[in-house]
């Protein structure tokens, strides 16, 4: 058997294995989601739950561990997140954004602040010792103070309010915590590691610094060459694709060179495409993959994760007071900070809200802090529950408080939208457009 006959084989081998249980997620992932709509939850609350139900919580039919399909599995998800945060671009209007900056830094310090100070006395309260109480209790902080946005943005998108005000808010300021966060959990290790924990606070914020600049320099090319295409090919798959290609690099290069999540160069990326006129088609199409295939997959991946065996009374006592703390944390802070800045109470909650999830990010400080053996793995056990928890409670909050107080300017938005939906194909396009194209167009001048 020669080399390319080997290759194949194993190939084929690889995705027998994932089918089975991208079969099984797909399906429960969908029932679920069904069943909470009929609930009136977003549906993203049922495809965590399928997480948890398939995953060794439960059943066990399905172990990211699992050396056969689990790579694959968390690399799909892993697609899916990156999608999601490039569609959250998309979505999003610049103009509102720029003009809601400053109120999201506020947010965001708030959002790291408040936190950060409350897992530290939290973890001292609680008398853990493994050797450096302190900076133990700092990493524990900084687990607090990450966000991950991505379970809000599908939470705000199928309520429709996405593009408000209150959404940017939340865009923005999740973004600039988690760099915040980063930056923080490098200077800890670096201190308790006596040096050794990587590279200097100085050159981590120079990189930041230097991927906005290059973001910046780069986004406006593309805008402008993707101004050119659209001319020359509007309103075809030939601009998604791109688009598409444009957003693995932006993330793959935050990532490997400037040391930032790469969901913040999915993001960027979104924000360089959002004001073409294209973006309403380019962000359909993404999000087709997304509701047929990769949001599934990542969603449930969080519900996956869930692993709880080992845990003691201990821990146990520590991880739920930890998950309501870091929840309560980042509705008094990021809520708190909205309401100085002017916003009311209801849109302040619903910032403090949509600020709650956490997710890979806190999962990737745990490990940083772990292997620089500051913390101990015991800290797992109490991170996973706070995933889920505040997962599964930010959507259904956010449904609540939208359901008590909507936003009117943004609902006046989706019925212009509705209402060009229901135009022909005749009357949106001219004769001499091509026939591969969209026949709704959502963009709102």
């Amino acid at each position: 058997m020669d080399t390319s006959a080997i290759v194949n084989y194993i190939s084929k081998v690889e995705l027998f294995r994932i089918l089975l249980p991208l079969g099984l997620v797909f399906c429960v992932a969908k029932a679920l989601g069904l069943i909470a709509r009929k609930l009136s939850l977003p549906q993203v609350v049922g495809e965590i739950v399928a997480g948890i139900l398939l995953g060794p919580c439960v059943l066990n039919l399905i172990n990211l561990s699992n050396p056969e399909y689990g790579l694959s599995i968390r690399s799909i998800a892993e697609i899916g997140v990156i999608m999601l945060m490039f569609s959250a671009g998309l979505g999003t209007n610049l103009k509102e954004l720029l003009k809601v900056g400053p109120i999201a830094l506020l947010v965001a310090f708030a959002g790291v602040l408040v936190p950060m100070v409350s897992g530290f006395g939290l973890y001292l309260l609680f008398g853990f010792d493994n050797g450096h109480r302190l900076f133990e209790a700092l990493v524990i902080g900084t687990i607090l103070a990450a966000t991950s946005v991505s379970i809000t943005v599908q939470a705000l998108k199928e309520l429709g309010y996405l593009r408000s005000k209150v959404g940017n808010i939340i865009l923005s300021a999740a973004i600039i915590d988690d760099i915040i966060g980063i930056i923080v959990l490098t200077l800890v290790i670096r201190i308790a590691g006596g040096g050794n924990g990587g590279d200097n606070i100085w050159i981590i914020l120079l990189k930041v610094f230097l991927f906005f600049v290059l973001a910046f320099v780069v986004g406006f090319a593309l805008f402008k060459g993707f101004k050119w295409l659209e001319k020359r090919r509007p309103h075809t798959r030939t601009i998604p694709i791109f688009a598409m290609a444009f957003c693995f690099f932006f993330s793959y290069i935050a990532e490997t060179y400037f040391g930032i999540a790469d969901i913040t160069g999915a993001y960027a990326a979104g924000i360089i495409f959002c004001q073409l006129k294209s973006a309403s088609y380019i962000e359909e199409k993404i999000d087709i993959c997304l509701y047929m295939f990769f949001g599934p997959v990542f969603f449930a991946s969080v519900g996956l994760k869930t692993n709880l065996s080992g845990m003691n009374m201990s821990v146990l006592f520590f991880a739920a007071a930890m998950t309501f703390v870091a929840m309560a944390a980042k509705v008094i802070g990021c809520g708190g900070a909205a309401r100085l800045c002017g916003f009311n109470t209801p849109d302040s909650l619903k910032i403090g809200v949509g600020m709650m999830t956490r997710g890979e990010v806190a999962l990737i400080v745990t490990d940083k802090g772990i292997n620089a053996g500051i913390i101990t793995k015991m800290v797992n056990f109490a991170v996973v529950p706070l995933i889920i928890v505040s997962s599964l409670l930010t959507p259904i909050l956010l449904k609540v408080l939208y359901a008590l107080w909507s936003d009117n300017k943004v609902k006046h938005i989706r019925d212009r939208e509705s209402q060009q939906r229901q135009l022909t194909y005749h009357e949106m396009y001219t004769d001499n457009e091509p026939e591969d194209v969209v026949i709704i167009k959502t963009k709102v001048k």
